[in-house]
């Protein structure tokens, strides 16, 4: 018996958050090349406690789009991984609310 990879479908369902008075949601939009990655996020105040989405292709309104989604997030800021890096720190969720951020292009520079 095979299993599908996660990632490898579309995801034209929709995404639940879980927010309220003391939890957000981020949306993390990233390009195409990012799909199937995991982005981690950790609390700014602990590096090492982190959790993971992987990006997904979702399908929204007819278009693609790739996104990680995180939901539950305790009010604070937050560090963004991926490679076992910190890419983005300083993200702010707010209770109740969905912030949204674009990943940041990682440019590829070739060897001289």
């Amino acid at each position: 018996m095979t299993h599908e990879h996660y990632a490898a479908r579309r995801h034209p369902e929709f995404v639940v958050l879980e927010i309220g008075d003391d939890f957000g949601a981020l949306i993390v939009h990233t390009e195409a090349d990012m799909h199937g990655i995991e982005i981690e996020i950790s609390p700014a105040s602990d590096d090492a406690s982190r959790t993971h989405k992987e990006v997904l292709e979702r399908v929204s309104g007819g278009r693609s789009a790739h996104t990680a989604v995180f939901d539950r997030l305790p009010t604070g800021a937050y560090t963004l991984w991926a490679d076992d890096m910190a890419r983005v720190r300083g993200v702010q969720i707010e209770g109740g609310r969905i912030a949204e951020l674009n990943w940041p292009v990682m440019r590829r520079t070739a060897a001289a």
